[in-house]
């Protein structure tokens, strides 16, 4: 993608800014505008967060986890609501595996570790705006290993032979860019992998999610782990 195109691309996302931390909020607000996004509000606490979250309903809010009068994963949980709202990329100084599995419970789409560079914050952003989820390396591992051991759970004393009569019928590509979404790819890795467009790799997915009635991205990779997809 050329620097034009993803300007364009970036300049009919808007962003939300949310840390406690005033000079921080305002370079990270700063550097976002700057790459072309639309940086249409702000926030240093989490009620604050809520409310303005709701008002501007940004596309992408960026959250701290550690705000004062409510945590950060609690603001998740309120403005993602039932898929309604903007998605969500944590942007925090914690790399502990329990804040990463926390923040992907709340509904965060992304967890991104505050020692990234503004360029890999652009492009987590970019990723986030699309619902591809986005992890500081090492964390992506982390996330399948749980959605994993929580399928694992949930498939106690059900086979995964029972009935799937009720089950919507997916076409062959869908089912198989399915498979590789529960791998972990992005969807510049499954289309290079399909020699398809990144657009219809997108089209795919989000026809997907609509057949299962699932609201984003996450919640399609644990469906497919929990149903095995991510083995073949």
């Amino acid at each position: 993608m050329t620097d034009s195109t993803a300007r364009t691309a970036e300049a009919g996302v808007s962003v939300m800014v949310v840390d406690d931390h005033p000079m921080w909020r305002d370079a990270v607000a700063r550097d976002l505008a700057a790459a072309g996004f639309d940086v249409v509000a702000t926030a240093g606490d989490g009620p604050q967060a809520v409310r303005r979250a709701e008002a501007a309903a940004p596309d992408v809010l960026v959250l701290d986890l550690n705000l004062p009068g409510l945590p950060g994963v609690e603001v998740c949980r309120r403005v993602v609501g039932e898929g309604t709202g903007p998605r969500v990329l944590v942007l925090s100084a914690s790399g502990e595996h329990a804040d990463v599995l926390e923040a992907v419970k709340s509904g965060a789409t992304g967890y991104l570790v505050k020692s990234a560079g503004p360029e890999e914050l652009i492009e987590a952003v970019r990723r986030t705006a699309v619902g591809d989820p986005v992890f500081t390396p090492g964390l992506a591992g982390l996330v399948l290993g749980e959605y994993r051991r929580l399928a694992g759970e949930a498939a106690a004393g059900t086979s995964r032979d029972a009935d799937r009569s009720d089950t919507p019928r997916l076409t062959e590509r869908e089912t198989e860019v399915l498979r590789l979404v529960a791998k972990g790819l992005s969807y510049k890795q499954i289309a290079e992998r399909l020699v398809i467009s990144h657009r219809t790799v997108q089209n795919h997915v989000q026809n997907t999610l609509g057949k299962l009635q699932l609201h984003n991205r996450v919640e399609l990779v644990r469906y497919a782990i929990e149903a095995g997809l991510d083995e073949g």
